[in-house]
């Protein structure tokens, strides 16, 4: 993860080791996790777009991480897949 991270001046009252995640960053991440689960379980993007209601473009777009998907379509995609969906918020942010 510390590829894709963005170093920055970490803001008052945050420790200086602070690396804050952009949503580029966050959108990187969940379409890695998206793709590489939809590999483990052997179905293409066309697959994954039928057990989740959505159409195979939308599917190739969220794995290009070219938006960061909204919760609801995460929920949807996370019970498709049969895995849960863990949102966390923790004071050092080095683990999601």
């Amino acid at each position: 993860m510390d590829d894709i991270r963005h170093h920055a001046t970490a803001p008052p009252g945050l420790e200086p080791e602070f690396e804050p995640l952009t949503e580029r960053d966050l959108a990187y991440l969940v379409a890695q996790a998206v793709a590489d689960r939809r590999n483990e379980l052997g179905w293409s993007q066309g697959e994954l777009g039928v057990r989740t209601g959505m159409k195979q473009p939308h599917i190739s777009r969220l794995e290009s991480a070219n938006k960061l998907p909204s919760l609801t379509t995460l929920l949807r995609i996370a019970n498709a897949m049969g895995v849960k969906l863990n949102v966390t918020l923790e004071k050092d942010q080095k683990t999601l």
